[in-house]
């Protein structure tokens, strides 16, 4: 018997970071909910990212998924903004690790080949098969639109190594 597992996707970043829970089922998927986490940008860095490690915290205990996924950082020809992000992407991932969780690492293109089945496409056509995949999803802004493809993302590689696994098994 197969059982429910609660996918936890989040979209680091300094001033918005996006989360999205959806459960899995086989091969279903069902959208539990979204949203963004945010700090003041007219406070100093520490406290911004107290504030974004307070907000995820509050998300993952409230939600308890069972997995989380987070999108890589890419690269910036801003070397200070991608330091900055690189902070606020180990705030994304070390909120879920101290919650017990297994965290999975995507690249964005991977992310997007999972949801609109290429790998480069715009931010309109991943909310569109946001809707066709779960149809009740509610997101506000990009930000939570994509980590909510990024739990989707999670959600289709877990299925891989599982069927490897019992491929392997059997």
């Amino acid at each position: 018997m197969q059982n429910t597992i609660r996918i936890i996707g989040i979209d680091p970043g300094l001033r918005r970071t996006g989360w999205g829970i959806i459960e899995t089922l086989g091969n279903s998927l069902r959208f539990v909910a979204s949203g963004t986490v945010t700090s003041d940008g007219e406070m100093d860095l520490a406290s911004r990212l107290c504030q974004l490690h307070d907000g995820l915290a509050e998300v993952v205990h409230g939600y308890q998924p069972h997995e989380a996924a987070v999108e890589q950082t890419f690269v910036n020809k801003d070397a200070t903004a991608t330091l900055k992000l690189g902070q606020a992407r180990g705030i994304a991932m070390l909120v879920p690790a101290r919650a017990g969780l297994r965290v999975a690492e995507y690249a964005p293109n991977a992310v997007k080949k999972a949801v609109i089945g290429v790998g480069h496409g715009e931010k309109q056509q991943i909310h569109m098969m946001l809707k066709v995949l779960m149809p009740k999803a509610e997101f506000k802004g990009n930000d939570a639109a994509d980590a909510l493809a990024i739990a989707i993302c999670h959600a289709h590689n877990r299925q891989a190594v599982t069927s490897r696994l019992a491929a392997l098994a059997g």
